[in-house]
């Protein structure tokens, strides 16, 4: 059973701007927050108390045949109602990226065949997450000779969202925040400039909510994973959020996980080629770890240079800890220091 809201990890993506794993993560650990936001009448009658089950093994081996098409999430979710009946039921939720033909049809199926298989109640419900502003199906069925076969589910259309993105930015559910990203993503797609801009007022704007650190961290990597920039673009942000984290005495985000956003846009990209993900990350790692002792110790010698090149991942873990306290460039390496 998964408690409310807790944090969730970043997993692989293999293009940009493509939101499975965030969307995923999102969905599944803070359930209660997606319902009041975009169910929120569903929410109300729901029994949060006692938590709720995530079922996505179960649901990929019902509906593991069927023609599934592009979608971004699909979840199945065991949940009790305050009505005070205690059999579970079922909701299943897609979330789907993009306009297609058969969508309806694969919510009814889906429904049907998880009936067949709980005999119990199965609330499917859509969020449809595509930029066709006039696709919005929200039933399905047949008639055949006296018999009705209909099932009719509850949308949600983020595009109906877009005009109001002054009160997104303001609202305290997480949703909302994920809901302005996905909006600010589709936006600037083609204008790194615009995108740095907006990614830019996102993260700030999480520094200005009471929100504990997890949450702010968990959607720092929501954010970070959705609106890809160029390196320079990623770099100059950082400074940013750094400068801000200096400020205000909040420091969320520390030298430790940025690291590991880095790594995790980092091992999206290359996803199935273990090897060249292996030197990748130390790669990477050892180029980020170059960046944090440049910008605490000033330009570092060309041996000191070399000897980031040439070390393990393990090695360069153990001395970006160091680095986090270290008074000196000398202390970051002095292997009684590291861990």
């Amino acid at each position: 059973m998964v408690d409310q809201d807790d944090g969730f990890s970043v997993n692989s993506a293999s293009e940009p701007d493509d939101y499975d794993s965030p969307w995923k993560d999102a969905v599944e650990h803070y359930f209660s927050a997606f319902m009041a936001f975009y169910f929120p009448d569903a929410f109300l009658e729901i029994d949060w108390s006692k938590g709720y089950t995530i079922l996505d093994q179960e649901l990929m081996a019902v509906v593991r045949d069927a023609e599934l098409g592009k979608r971004f999430v699909d979840k199945l979710i065991r949940v009790l109602l305050q009505s005070g009946d205690e059999k579970w039921i079922y909701i299943h939720i897609e979330i789907q990226g993009t306009k297609q033909a058969e969508f309806a049809k694969r919510m009814f199926v889906y429904n049907y065949r998880l009936f067949d298989r709980y005999d119990r109640p199965i609330a499917s419900m859509a969020v449809l997450a595509d930029a066709q502003p006039d696709w919005k199906p929200a039933s399905y069925g047949f008639e055949v000779l006296g018999c009705k076969h209909f099932l009719e589910f509850p949308v949600v259309k983020l595009t109906d969202y877009h005009n109001q993105l002054d009160k997104l930015l303001v609202a305290d559910n997480i949703f909302a925040v994920v809901t302005a990203a996905h909006i600010l993503t589709q936006r600037t797609r083609k204008n790194d400039e615009e995108r740095y801009k907006a990614k830019s007022l996102l993260m700030k704007l999480l520094y200005q909510r009471n929100w504990d650190k997890q949450k702010v961290i968990d959607l720092f990597y929501v954010i970070d994973w959705m609106m890809r920039l160029p390196e320079e673009l990623e770099q100059q942000l950082w400074y940013e959020i750094e400068a801000i984290e200096e400020s205000r005495k909040m420091h969320y985000v520390t030298s430790v996980e940025k690291i590991g956003i880095a790594k995790g846009r980092q091992e999206g990209k290359q996803e199935g080629l273990q090897e060249g993900l292996q030197e990748g990350l130390q790669e990477g790692e050892a180029k980020m770890l170059s960046i944090l002792l440049t910008h605490r110790f000033g330009a570092l010698p060309v041996a000191i240079v070399d000897k980031l090149a040439r070390s393990s991942e393990e090695q360069l873990k153990n001395w970006l800890i160091s680095a986090i306290s270290a008074s000196s460039l000398d202390a970051v390496f002095n292997d009684d220091m590291t861990h």
